[in-house]
């Protein structure tokens, strides 16, 4: 079976979780997860979450025992970005979806196709790293080919740079769409509220998946302490922008929710604003310690649990398939050891496009 359901697939799948939820006495934006998905989708799934799982773990490790300068990523975050980049229309111009990330995008690339490697290039700031050439911190990643722009690290302003995007998107004849992600201590910044103004303008409306992935925290201030409203997603009302808030720590909810609401956009090509609400196992970054915070759920353990349960996955599999992934992440960081870093001169590349160099003194 092939791993992109279809629209009447996805639909009635939904509706089946709904009318369960509602059996449980369950408020149905926090259905009971059920093995609403084929078996091949759910365990590519957690082959791909547990990848980027791993991949991070190693980040963390490279950061400690001093390889790198600085860590910040997405453990917790799996069920969230793997289902992410499954559904994204994955190429290079307008016809195709266009993503504007946070750093903690790992879980969305690898699902794309990232090779670990490249991350851990990214890490340990080598000039093999095909995102910045080793000159930012991990997780700022950069594909133009998938139609990935720059990750930023000034906070939410891809909020606002993916305007630009979804108004070309507009203009062109194409049911693409593009994605913008962050956290919910950034939407304090006026980009996420230009964003909600410039994208639900009457008879000018963007196709844009505006998202929110809201860990409760904003590096050590908590969400409780700074939010007056209830659910970020409620702001996108006052806009009439069509809101939608979600478990994002169970990737079957999180698949179906994102399939039904990027096919909106696709269809109507009209803005949806998605909050989902997501763990932050490692803290915010290295500085915050980027030890694990054993209070958090982790998306990963309760999905394992849950194939465990239904059959679908077998624990000895799963921790075997660990270890492949662990050793495939040793293996990269061994070879990134042996490639160089930036040189000196290599500063002045990649300023302006055709490779005109942005030395200021030779112009």
């Amino acid at each position: 079976m092939a791993l992109r359901m279809t629209t009447t697939q996805v639909t009635k799948m939904a509706k089946a979780r709904k009318m369960n939820s509602a059996k449980l006495g369950l408020k149905p934006k926090f259905p009971v997860a059920k093995l609403l998905l084929p078996k091949e989708l759910l365990l590519r799934m957690h082959s791909l979450m547990l990848k980027s799982r791993v991949l991070e773990e190693r980040l963390i490790k490279i950061y400690k025992v001093g390889e790198s300068f600085f860590w910040i990523g997405a453990p917790g975050e799996e069920a969230w970005g793997v289902p992410l980049g499954l559904l994204t229309k994955k190429g290079h111009g307008p016809q195709y979806d266009y993503l504007h990330l946070h750093y903690r995008g790992t879980p969305t690339l690898i699902a794309m196709g990232m090779p670990m490697i490249d991350s851990i290039r990214l890490m340990m700031n080598r000039a093999t790293d095909p995102s910045t050439g080793g000159r930012n911190f991990s997780n700022h990643y950069c594909f133009p080919q998938w139609n990935v722009a720059p990750v930023s690290s000034p906070i939410e302003v891809q909020y606002l740079t993916a305007i630009g995007t979804a108004h070309v998107q507009r203009r062109t004849k194409t049911d693409a769409l593009t994605i913008v992600t962050g956290g919910d201590a950034g939407t304090a910044e006026g980009d996420f509220a230009s964003c909600l103004i410039w994208s639900s303008r009457p008879k000018a409306e963007l196709p844009l998946l505006i998202t929110v992935q809201n860990n409760s925290w904003g590096i050590s201030t908590s969400y409780s302490e700074q939010h007056g409203e209830e659910r970020i997603a409620d702001r996108g009302k006052a806009f009439g922008i069509r809101t939608r808030m979600i478990n994002g720590n169970d990737p079957i909810e999180t698949y179906i929710a994102l399939h039904e609401e990027m096919n909106y956009i696709r269809k109507n090509r009209k803005p949806v604003l998605l909050e989902a609400q997501v763990s932050r196992l490692y803290g915010h970054s290295s500085a915050t310690g980027a030890s694990l915070i054993k209070d958090e759920p982790c998306c990963l353990e309760k999905f394992e649990q849950l194939l465990f349960k239904h059959d679908v996955l077998k624990e000895k599999d799963a921790n075997a398939m660990r270890a492949e992934f662990e050793e495939e992440a040793r293996l990269a960081q061994e070879r990134a050891r042996t490639e160089p870093v930036p040189t000196a001169e290599s500063v002045w590349e990649n300023f302006y496009a055709g490779g005109e160099n942005g030395d200021w003194r030779k112009f």
